[in-house]
């Protein structure tokens, strides 16, 4: 059994938490299969329980990473360059915080650089980052907007996220085809429409 001590997590609305051991987590998920009516000690279930922490570990890898580091490195030389710079179709791989269930989708992003623009790969992990965590899909959209609008100043930015969740397409109404769409938009993107039109025609396009 394992003795580690419970370590501290930083988690999204910044207040610490302890973290319980891994052990303690093997057991919460015993508990779970036992109370859906299964024997966990059955040898087609024995292991699960480490499969379902390690898994639990991916997809939630997001607490303890830094979207700031991630654009804390950045290029002021653009050569004159003044439009948008878009990133689509960037998946999204994240959990609802209300069933702890997945949804699905994509996420499209685009900023016009002030005097800073940051590589276009950071920006995917920016994304990656926040997805990791529960939560539900406006608070993603709106960690993702206000990421870039801190670390890189620029002169606005664009959100589209698209996702599919489960908890609407395998319980409760059962509608299998139905996505969720949320947007946000700052600076110029807010304050000009034909720009954050063209934004969406090229996101969707």
């Amino acid at each position: 059994m394992s003795t580690s001590p419970a370590k501290p997590v930083l988690v999204t609305d910044e207040t610490a938490v302890v973290r319980p051991s891994r052990e303690q987590a093997l057991e919460a998920v015993r508990t779970l299969i036992a109370w859906a009516g299964d024997n966990p000690q059955r040898p087609g279930l024995i292991d699960t329980p480490k499969r379902v922490v390690d898994a639990y570990a991916e997809w939630f890898d997001g607490y303890d990473a830094d979207a700031g580091k991630e654009l804390s490195r950045t290029f002021e030389d653009v050569t004159g360059y003044d439009d948008m710079v878009i990133l689509r179709d960037i998946e999204i791989e994240s959990h609802c915080e209300h069933h702890m269930a997945p949804f699905l989708g994509k996420a499209y992003v685009a900023y016009l650089p002030g005097e800073k623009v940051v590589g276009i790969s950071k920006l995917a992990r920016v994304v990656e980052i926040f997805a990791r965590r529960l939560q539900n899909q406006e608070t993603l959209t709106n960690d993702i907007i206000e990421a870039i609008e801190s670390h890189l100043q620029p002169r606005g930015v664009a959100v589209l996220v698209d996702a599919a969740h489960q908890c609407m397409t395998t319980r409760g109404v059962h509608h299998r085809h139905v996505t969720t769409i949320t947007t946000r938009f700052t600076g110029a993107f807010k304050n000009d429409p034909a720009l954050a039109d063209r934004f969406l025609k090229l996101a969707k396009g």
